[in-house]
């Protein structure tokens, strides 16, 4: 029996993710394209691909106690992609999951569901009144403002539990106590929400405080276009990595940096989100229904063309970075996307314990050569457990998701540093993710060894890997983007306002 068929049979699921997020650090420069797009099926389903996942200890000042939880839907939007914009499926199941204690399944679930409803602005002309073709009549401004042709609005459930059979409970308006919330729309142009700061004006008016049932303190939630807030040489990395991982630290294009995103993000009471342990897990899902039917002739309207019915079906999934897009195979992308962190260890195997891409990468670039340590160790303690002594709970199952130390005080924006953990930020990646941290350079580090290569041996870094294993493992790798906590807001809902469809 080979030694990686005995690490399968003795160690299978704790094997699997540490293949799994060997190669998805090794696939790293594609880690800031997270999941945009990232498996067969779901490039069908634009408005229920997650793109990205945050997790982490609120650092606006006077936030202490909180936690930020941030999904990102819909990549790759185009400004200016009129004249219907970038609503969310009424018909799906957004939901962010929270893991407590070490556990693979889900403990608390937030469920978003959206309804769209076309007012049906009309004009008189010549006499008859006629419905206009646009999803706005005039300038906008405030929350549902009658010049604004489509109103979207949702709500958010609690489910304690499993996310179909658990507990639940609805999320109030902690101003009102209602449960609908409106969705402002996208940042169509400078025109019509009257001038450059505008936009950012009338999103401002959707921040709500919630009520989260079991919570003594508000949290509070924004649902809306933002900037995309990654940043990476897209094109440059799918096309075998055309850049020098070696070369200058900066001056590639980021190809994100014209694109915007559809982003849940909630800040809640950290108390209300641990268990027995300060360390949490985190992922996001969208699902469909099992069936969907289309209306040969459909009737007037904005909303009521598809039916369906039967349960959900879940085909999209993301907690750390990269990994469907780098880390499984083309033929079990879906699969994936559709699984839970419970049955990875069983799933993908194969791909995880032997992983192609750090191959390509050695193959690209001989003189950057992969590690050899298999099992992959060093990567299972960084990205699956978590890092002993930072964010690896007791009796950790090891599944792909973020995990976070709540206990670990966040770092204010001016010190953070880009690398996180590596840089001795324990506030930053892999302890949870922030908006500034530089997943890309970061991960693509750790792929290629930089825990076999650190010196000491304090539990933290006794990773099962000697500096031999890694011959690349102390190269300043980076794709050449730069990211860091300057480039986003000091304060909630800390993504940028996004990019006007016209100036």
């Amino acid at each position: 029996m080979s030694a990686s068929d005995q690490f399968r049979g003795a160690k299978r699921p704790l094997a699997i993710m540490a293949g799994a997020f060997v190669a998805s650090m090794f696939a790293i420069p594609v880690a800031q394209a997270s999941s945009h797009r990232e498996a067969p099926f779901i490039t069908q389903q634009p408005k229920v691909d997650g793109t990205d996942f945050y997790m982490f200890q609120s650092y606006e000042p006077g936030r202490t106690g909180f936690t930020t939880l941030i999904a990102d839907y819909q990549p790759l939007q185009n400004p200016g992609d009129g004249p219907n914009y970038y609503t969310m499926d009424q018909d799906a199941l957004y939901e962010v999951h929270v893991a407590q204690d070490g556990h693979a399944n889900e403990d608390l679930t937030f469920q978003f569901r959206f309804t769209n409803t076309l007012k049906d602005i009309q004009l008189t002309v010549g006499g008859k009144q006629v419905s206009i073709p646009l999803v706005q009549a005039g300038t906008i401004s405030g929350q549902n403002p009658a010049n604004l042709n489509v109103r979207e609005t949702y709500g958010i459930t609690l489910v304690r539990g499993d996310r179909r059979t658990g507990a639940r409970s609805t999320i109030t308006n902690a101003a009102d106590g209602t449960t609908t919330f409106e969705k402002p729309a996208d940042n169509i142009g400078d025109k019509t929400f009257g001038g450059t700061t505008g936009y950012a004006t009338y999103a401002a008016a959707h921040l709500y405080a919630i009520n989260v049932p079991g919570c003594a303190t508000p949290g509070r939630v924004f649902v809306g276009q933002r900037k995309d807030p990654f940043a990476l040489a897209l094109g440059q990395v799918f096309d075998l990595i055309n850049l020098n991982p070696l070369g200058p630290t900066s001056g590639n294009r980021d190809y994100l940096a014209q694109k915007n995103v559809t982003s849940l993000i909630m800040e809640l009471p950290t108390s209300c989100l641990v268990g027995t342990s300060p360390i949490i897990g985190g992922w996001t899902t969208a699902s469909m229904r099992q069936g969907r039917l289309l209306s040969a002739v459909p009737a007037s309207g904005y909303s009521n063309v598809p039916k369906n019915g039967g349960a959900w079906v879940q085909v999209s999934r993301l907690g750390m970075p990269l990994v469907n897009e780098v880390v499984i195979g083309l033929k079990d992308k879906d699969k994936f996307n559709s699984s839970k962190p419970a049955n990875d260890g069983t799933n993908f195997a194969d791909y995880v314990t032997n992983p192609t891409f750090p191959a390509l990468i050695q193959l690209l670039f001989p003189t950057a050569p992969a590690p050899t340590n298999f099992p992959r160790t060093d990567l299972v303690a960084a990205f699956l457990t978590g890092v002993q002594g930072v964010n690896k709970p007791a009796n950790v199952v090891a599944s792909e998701m973020l995990r976070l130390n709540t206990s670990i005080a966040p770092t204010a924006m001016a010190t953070q540093n880009t690398l996180g953990v590596l840089a001795g930020d324990n506030a930053g990646f892999p302890n949870g993710r922030r908006p500034g941290d530089d997943v890309v350079d970061a991960t693509l580090r750790v792929a290629m060894g930089a825990l076999c290569v650190a010196t000491g041996t304090t539990d933290a870094l006794a990773v099962g890997c000697r500096p031999t294993d890694a011959p690349a493992g102390a190269a300043p790798l980076t794709d050449g983007v730069p990211q860091n906590a300057s480039m986003f807001l000091n304060a909630f809902p800390y993504l940028n306002t996004p990019i006007p469809g016209s100036p």
